[in-house]
């Protein structure tokens, strides 16, 4: 049975959806392969980047295939037990649906109350051994050594989902969009994973009739992008966000993006820390100095300890070079 799910995985191509893109099959070989008598599996459902919404949709409509594939997980790999690693958010709003789906399964709903920096994968794993959520060093990986020093499987709520059509056979090569912003139909949308930004807008009736520019991949880290961009698949968390250009306000675009690496970073390391401070500060005050914020970003990028600073400059970048120095702010 273990060998046969991992096989359909990497016969699938599933890559996970939380944002990494690693080979699913690969993972899990991985963690049924190291070496330890006590392994975990944990389900990553701590979604809180500002319009990337698809995993607590998946929570509510498709909770029974993600608690199957959770299930599948600690059966290939010999975990006994299992964890759900949620937002205060969902947690409030599920915690009875999902402990009735749980059943007697040995799998503990684990409420995140960290900042945006606890889902970071071995950051959850700090914050469910009882210490204070900020990354680890990696090596070593969690399929070697994660949840209390134990070989650890985790994945996101979509991509346990996946596993559980895959195990069915039902698997049709699609992914979660969240599709938000200036458009008309706003919302989750399930389609085949290789559609273009282009596509997905114009298959859900979102494609707008103004000037626009979107927001691919996060709401906060996602890269932006210009109209004669969208041709290419959707990345990292699935999200597309629109923005009107006439009615969109660049700086306050910026400050929120700001404030949320601000909050939402863990504090451990300097560049990210102060560097997202400095950010916040600067757009706040509505005046960029290009020189200071190309130190900064060369800083995040080059220094960050983990992948949230370094993923800091992405949409300030694109934004400033597609949109800002384009309309002379």
């Amino acid at each position: 049975m273990a060998n046969s799910i991992i096989k359909k995985l990497k016969d699938s191509g599933l890559k996970g959806r939380g944002g990494g893109g690693f080979p699913v099959g690969l993972k899990w070989e991985l963690a049924k392969k190291a070496k330890g008598k006590v392994k975990y599996v944990i389900c990553n459902a701590s979604e809180g980047e500002p319009n990337v919404f698809k995993d607590g949709y998946i929570l509510k409509n498709y909770l029974g295939e993600v608690i199957n594939g959770i299930s599948l997980a600690m059966e290939t790999i010999s975990a006994e037990t299992g964890y759900i690693y949620i937002n205060s958010k969902y947690f409030k709003e599920m915690e009875e649906s999902i402990k009735l789906a749980i059943g007697k399964r040995k799998i503990i709903i684990f409420e995140k109350k960290a900042r945006y920096i606890g889902g970071e994968e071995t950051a959850i794993c700090e914050s469910i051994e009882g210490k204070r959520a900020e990354p680890r060093k990696k090596p070593p990986f969690l399929t070697d050594s994660g949840l209390f020093g134990c070989p650890t499987l985790m994945n996101n709520v979509e991509t346990f989902y996946y596993i559980s059509k895959i195990a069915q056979g039902k698997y049709e090569k699609k992914r979660f969009y969240s599709v938000n912003g200036d458009v008309e139909n706003p919302g989750v949308y399930e389609l085949p994973e290789e559609m273009t930004i282009f596509e997905v807008l114009k298959k859900t009736g979102n494609y707008p009739s103004f000037d626009f520019f979107a927001q691919v991949g996060g709401g906060a880290s996602g890269e932006i992008m210009i109209m004669e961009e969208l041709n290419r698949p959707v990345s990292g968390a699935g999200s597309i966000t629109i923005f009107d250009r006439k009615k969109t306000n660049v700086f306050a675009l910026m400050e929120k993006w700001a404030e949320f690496f601000h909050l939402g970073n863990c504090d451990k390391c300097v560049p990210c820390r102060e560097g997202a401070y400095r950010i916040y500060e600067m757009v706040k005050k509505k005046k960029l100095d290009y020189d200071i914020l190309d130190e900064l970003f060369l800083s995040l990028k080059e220094s960050s300890f983990c992948a949230l600073g370094r993923g800091i400059p992405i949409p300030f970048i694109s934004l400033i070079e597609k949109v800002i120095k384009n309309e002379k702010y």
